[in-house]
C-alpha cells in the first residue's frame, strides 16, 4: 500500500498502530491508517492511489467493502474513510485526535524506508498525543508501553 501511495506522489503520514509498531510497540494491528495533505491537487493524487489498490469501503454487512467513485472533492467531504483495499485494511483521517492533522503531523515526522519505500512515520509523542485523546480501549492498553519507549529514547 505505501508503495503505490509513493508512486502517485501522496504528501502523506503514517500514524496509528503502525506507526507504533515502527517506534517500538509489541502490540500487532491490521491496518494502516494515514493522514494526508488535505490540498486538492494532493487528494487527486489519493485518488489515483485508491484506484490502484481497489480500494472499497468497509462496512459490517459487506466484509468485502463496496465500491466507490471518488476524486478530490468527495475525499474531501468526509474527514474518515475506512477502506478495505486489494492489500489490506487502510483508514484515511484528515485529523486525528489530539492533533491538527497533516501539518501539525509532518512537523516532527520521522522519515523511514520501510521495504525499500521512503515514509513520514508520526513521531513516538505525537502517536501517544493521539492516543491519549482518542482514548479507546485499544489504545488505553497500548500507552504505558508507548511512553515506556518515549522516556528510553530521552
Amino acid at each position: 500500500m505505501l508503495e503505490a501511495l509513493n508512486r502517485h506522489g501522496l504528501r502523506y503520514v503514517l500514524v496509528g498502530g503502525f506507526a507504533a509498531v515502527i517506534h517500538g510497540s509489541p502490540y500487532v494491528t491490521t491496518d494502516l491508517d494515514i493522514v494526508p495533505e488535505a490540498s486538492p491537487t494532493n487528494l487527486a493524487r489519493l485518488s489515483l492511489a485508491l484506484a490502484d489498490l481497489g480500494a472499497r469501503v468497509g462496512t459490517s454487512s459487506e466484509p468485502a467493502g463496496l465500491r466507490f467513485a471518488h476524486d478530490a472533492q468527495s475525499l474531501a467531504r468526509a474527514q474518515m474513510w475506512n477502506l478495505i483495499t486489494d492489500h489490506g485494511r487502510l483508514d484515511i483521517t484528515f485529523q486525528p485526535s489530539g492533533t491538527a492533522g497533516f501539518a501539525d503531523l509532518e512537523r516532527d515526522a520521522v522519515r523511514l524506508t520501510i521495504l525499500g519505500v521512503d515514509v513520514d512515520i508520526a513521531s513516538l509523542a505525537d502517536v501517544i498525543r493521539s492516543k491519549e485523546a482518542a482514548d479507546r480501549e485499544k489504545d488505553r492498553l497500548v500507552l504505558p508501553t508507548l511512553r515506556r519507549l518515549l522516556d528510553e529514547s530521552r
